[in-house]
């Protein structure tokens, strides 16, 4: 895996770094599919890079929930393996993602880690298997090599650049439109317009709502940007 994502790894970007991770993770791990998020300036997620619509549909249901593998890999900084989705108190932490990946899709295993290098978290590599079962200890050992070096690689991306062109993102982190969630991100400036309150408070907004209506975050959004759904005080 690491010698999968080195080669060629000079002039690729973000995007590709990231497809090169998980296609190699697919190819080299007994895992079914893998997604690349990353964190934007607004401490919210994009989505750069997914196998297959599984992969997708949890990196959505992580999104919408903000709970998870890949958000407790995030926070703690810590890989997160769960090796057995259906059995055990592996899930009992996540009870509400854990239910809604059973009714969703077929899983046995989940395994988040984040891309991190040293005290800067730039995002998160997240692994799913069909089946249950653990990573045997030469591909961990592997797999962190190649995590390692795309979270460095990444960093590098996002940060010399930004800074050798002047932009006002030149704190390095991908713009807030990037990635799959543009359309949250646009539902999230109407939604505060809208109450009247800041964009923390108008994402968990949606969130509860999505929650309640048992839907994607997305989908919300994507109702909101069309004008199908407008937030007011006494909606939940």
């Amino acid at each position: 895996m690491t010698r999968a994502v080195l080669l060629g790894s000079r002039d690729a970007d973000q995007r590709a770094l990231a497809e090169r991770l998980c296609r190699a993770c697919v190819d080299g791990l007994d895992v079914d599919g893998a997604a690349v998020s990353v964190l934007t300036a607004k401490t919210a997620r994009a989505t750069l890079f997914s196998t297959d619509p599984t992969a997708d549909l949890l990196e959505e249901l992580q999104f919408s929930l903000n709970d998870g593998v890949c958000i407790e890999a995030a926070t703690s900084g810590e890989p997160v393996m769960v090796s057995d989705m259906h059995h055990g108190t592996e899930t009992e932490r996540w009870p509400v993602f854990a239910a809604a990946v059973a009714e969703r899709a077929t899983i046995g295993a989940l395994f988040a880690l984040p891309l991190q290098w040293g005290a800067v978290n730039v995002g998160v590599l997240d692994l799913y298997r069909v089946r249950p079962g653990g990573l045997t200890v030469a591909g961990c050992a592997d797999l962190l090599r190649a995590v390692d070096i795309v979270a460095l690689l990444v960093i590098d991306r996002l940060t010399v650049p930004a800074e050798a062109a002047g932009r006002e993102d030149a704190d390095g982190w991908p713009e807030a439109g990037s990635g799959t969630h543009y359309e949250v991100h646009q539902a999230t400036g109407m939604v505060l317009a809208q109450l009247g309150v800041d964009p923390v408070v108008a994402l968990s907004r949606m969130r509860a709502y999505a929650f309640a209506e048992q839907r994607l975050l997305v989908e919300i959004a994507r109702d909101v940007v069309a004008r199908r759904l407008r937030f007011t005080e006494d909606m939940s």
